[in-house]
């Protein structure tokens, strides 16, 4: 005997009109339902020519036709015209004029290859998965279901992959661990590809999880069909094929292994028919599968660098993003040598600048503060920065390097002493001198605390700047200063508003993130998603962007509804794409092709399930700020800001 569950599909009979047909659900399996003359009767919603949909069809003459390709079936019976490609049908009753059709009871969940290799990513402590369900990535995504169920894994769905990837990225950026991005076959795969270039060139390591078409299609011209491996070859370091003889668990813990050492791009494809394949295998955990990373310099390397700093009379720090989990390391040993630290703009918050030795960023997007310190000092040490020419670090002088990376050591001139080592490990070797080195120092602190004044007078200047045209930059982040909650993470997009952000911004203890190396604007609102993901409700999240950047991934202030995510957008409006104009103007062209027509923000914000609001006169601001950062849930404030005036 059948051990048959009954499922009611239809609370009343009469929600099925007679000569109709529809789709119910009986548990997991999709039943096409027919009312033939108040005759009902359920089948299997798959054809058996292409598996159309049965229950979007049509009843004609008593028969019930396909929708995709016109294959009449008798609804009594299933059968076709004495053809061998008949339906399955199912028990049906009627009671109480309810439907129910009846259903074998479902055997239990047998273990997949998916399960092994989605356990095997959350022992590795993959926490985060940040993508789109669709038709070629469904058995993975169950997978990831289960042990969302279960509490072992966050799945947060996004309205674009190209703000999945940015959002993993960003997550790298912030906790040093990878996330994973996750999409099907074809486009919603070659939309990852910007945010996971941006964490390749910033170092931020990174999972991309793809689905891709059944293999017996492959090579066909089948939809959506793409080759994955070689497209993803370029910036993926680790890239390969689930098969289905592959050793699934190891394949996966080899994916992240290869994106936690290396800080990098790993990249798995899952055909279709892989996923759901039956796994006796057990998933994998770290344990002996990873190395302690605390790698000492070579100690003729870190003699030399002892010994000039021994030397140095007004030594100066630059830290870059690659040193932001050893700050409090350098900061001691910086204030045993009353030395002024500076930060690369990735780097921006990584020494607050009400510190005594905090001078601010260096380079295009900073302060007359650090460059000052850095034409005056007797040697610089440059520890896990990258020397772009964003920064700026002078070759003429003295320069000590320290980075993990040996490529990145002298990468673009040649360096007095390069130490390849782990940062806090040789940090802490070097303090181990800080009293020697300490000595003959000069102090600076006296000096950093002028220019600041100096500094901040010439901020007040700027602050009267009208043009009657919007408000200023300025006065937008002289105010940001003065509200933004001091621990809160700080996503920025690129533009003017960033080189406004970090000139002007003074930093107390929030975090940076912004797209570095690669510079694509529209990070900064999915970068605040991954943020959240990262720090959940124990810290503020703030995105700051121009217009352009902000339209980029602006559905995506829907995502921060579903998911309840307090994110606090600033958009600074000034329709025009400043920067390149700035850029065009700077070139000697013509100002051509960067005006921008906008959605009302605020308004748009507000439609999605957001708190909006809007600022056209600077005296508006502190209130609109303070009413931003007091609302319990996604909010934006979108500034009308003059393009001159940054």
């Amino acid at each position: 005997m059948k051990n048959i569950i009954w499922h009611k599909v239809l609370d009343h009979k009469k929600d099925l009109a007679e000569n109709r047909v529809m789709t119910v659900d009986a548990g997991h399996t999709q039943i096409c339902l027919t009312n033939i003359k108040d005759t009902f009767t359920a089948l299997t919603n798959k054809c058996p020519h292409q598996g159309g949909p049965l229950g979007e069809g049509s009843i004609e003459n008593g028969l019930l036709r396909c929708p995709w390709h016109g294959w009449d079936f008798n609804p009594c019976g299933g059968d076709s015209d004495g053809f061998d490609d008949g339906l399955k049908t199912y028990d049906l009753k009627i009671e109480d004029d309810a439907v129910y059709v009846g259903i074998e009871k479902e055997a239990p969940h047998a273990t997949t290859v998916t399960d092994v290799m989605a356990e095997t990513m959350v022992n590795w402590g993959i926490s985060h998965v940040f993508g789109m369900v669709g038709h070629s990535n469904l058995g993975l995504a169950d997978a990831f279901r289960r042990l969302e169920e279960k509490g072992k894994l966050k799945f947060i769905g996004i309205r674009h992959e190209g703000a999945a990837s940015f959002a993993a990225s960003a997550y790298g950026k912030l906790t040093g661990k990878p996330a994973a991005c996750f999409a099907i076959a074809g486009p919603g795969s070659t939309n990852m590809f910007t945010g996971l270039w941006d964490a390749k060139v910033d170092r931020a390591p990174i999972l991309a999880l793809t689905g891709q078409v059944a293999t017996q299609v492959v090579g066909t011209g089948n939809f959506q069909e793409v080759d994955l491996v070689r497209a993803f070859q370029t910036v993926a370091e680790f890239n390969q094929r689930v098969e289905q003889t592959s050793r699934h668990a190891e394949l996966m813990t080899l994916a992240i292994k290869n994106a936690i050492l290396k800080r990098d791009v790993s990249h798995l494809t899952f055909p279709d028919q892989v996923q759901v394949l039956p796994s006796n295998e057990k998933a994998q955990t770290p344990e002996g599968r990873i190395t302690p990373l605390e790698i000492a310099p070579p100690q003729e390397s870190l003699d030399a660098a002892i010994l000039a700093l021994k030397k140095a009379k007004r030594p100066v720090i630059v830290v870059g993003h690659g040193a932001r989990f050893n700050m409090d390391a350098i900061i001691s040993l910086a204030e045993k040598m009353k030395s002024p630290v500076l930060t690369t703009f990735k780097a921006k918050g990584q020494i607050s600048d009400s510190h005594p030795l905090g001078c601010g960023v260096l380079g295009r997007s900073g302060t007359p503060i650090a460059s000052f310190f850095m034409n005056e000092c007797d040697l610089l040490l440059v520890i896990g920065a990258s020397f772009s020419n964003h920064t700026g670090i002078t070759p003429k002088k003295l320069t000590i390097q320290i980075d993990y990376d040996p490529l990145a050591l002298s990468k673009f001139h040649k360096i007095d002493i390069a130490v390849y080592g782990e940062i806090s490990r040789t940090v802490n070797l070097i303090a181990k001198e800080s009293n020697e080195i300490a000595v003959n120092k000069v102090n600076q602190t006296p000096e950093i605390s002028k220019r600041w004044d100096i500094w901040k007078k010439e901020k007040q200047k700027r602050l009267l700047e009208e043009r009657g045209k919007g408000v200023s930059s300025i006065a937008v982040f002289d105010v940001l200063t003065k509200l933004a909650p001091e621990n809160a993470v700080m996503c920025v997009d690129v533009g003017n508003n960033a080189y406004s952000f970090g000139r002007y911004f003074e930093s107390k203890h929030q975090t940076f993130l912004m797209s570095g190396y690669l510079g694509s604007i529209g990070f900064a609102l999915p970068a605040a998603i991954g943020a959240w993901a990262a720090v959940g409700h124990t810290r503020p999240i703030i995105a700051v962007a121009g217009d352009g950047g902000i339209c980029q991934y602006l559905a995506e202030i829907t995502t921060a509804v579903k998911y309840k995510m307090p994110l606090k957008i600033i958009v600074l409006n000034n329709n025009e794409l400043g920067k390149i104009s700035k850029e065009q103007r700077a070139g000697g062209w013509d100002k051509w092709a960067t005006d921008l027509v906008n959605p009302n923000f605020s308004e748009y914000a507000t439609g999605c399930g957001a708190l909006g609001l809007k600022v056209t006169k600077k005296h508006q601001l502190a209130d609109a700020m303070t009413k931003l950062f007091k609302h319990d849930g996604p909010g934006l404030l979108e500034i009308s800001t003059d393009v001159k005036l940054i």
